[in-house]
């Protein structure tokens, strides 16, 4: 019986990652910088992404895919910014795959998109295995969930690009270590870079920003 499922899985595997190149390739040819957010709940996804698709809608036409269980709950939240946003409802699958984003995209987004964002539904675990398509995975944690995520999630810190750590302006209030996170992100992936972020008073956007045109420029 577990000889048939890991096949199952890899042959599940194996689809979605051939669905993922023929997006990959979709989005080099449409000139569309793709960028997906990964977290548990409560890690602050949408937040961040409502200042993100705010502050890069200034130079970039962009546009938002959001993957929930149920509701639209989300992508109401993220049309506040201005940006066109498209609701992925799961169901009981916790984790979008490429077949999901592909069916989202049809006839969307609007022309001329340069930068897509894709949030994930919140979940460290089942993301980590598939691939969207994207150009970069930014693994988001907050100082609230503690220090040791890195450690318990390995996989998805070592799949992602970026480590984001997010609410920092409550970092005193409930004792953060900085420097433990910081060693055990290090711990599982060596060199991973990170940056730190408040959703609420907008620090650290700027560098944010920065970093996320860089990294499209780079793929140019």
């Amino acid at each position: 019986m577990s000889t048939r499922i890991v096949e199952v899985r890899r042959n599940i595997l194996k689809k979605n990652d051939l669905a993922a190149a023929g997006l990959r390739q979709r989005f080099r040819d449409s000139g569309m910088f793709v960028a997906s957010v990964v977290s548990s709940p409560g890690a602050g996804k949408t937040a961040f992404l409502e200042r993100t698709l705010a502050m890069a809608a200034a130079a970039h036409p962009v546009a938002a895919l959001v993957g929930d269980l149920a509701t639209e709950c989300d992508a109401e939240r993220l049309r506040r910014s201005g940006a066109p946003v498209r609701q992925i409802t799961t169901g009981t699958v916790c984790h979008l795959d490429a077949e999901m984003v592909e069916q989202a995209l049809e006839k969307w987004p609007p022309g001329g998109c340069e930068w897509l964002f894709v949030e994930n539904v919140g979940n460290l675990v089942c993301p980590a295995s598939y691939d969207l398509g994207e150009d970069l995975r930014v693994v988001l944690v907050s100082v609230t969930e503690g220090e040791d995520k890195p450690l318990k999630y390995p996989t998805i810190f070592n799949t992602a690009d970026l480590a984001i750590v997010t609410k920092i302006d409550l970092a005193g209030a409930v004792d953060f270590d900085r420097a433990a996170l910081l060693r055990n992100i290090d711990t599982v992936r060596p060199g991973l870079e990170v940056l730190e972020v408040s959703a609420r008073s907008g620090a650290g956007f700027d560098e944010w920003m920065t970093w996320l045109a860089q990294r499209a420029n780079a793929l140019c």
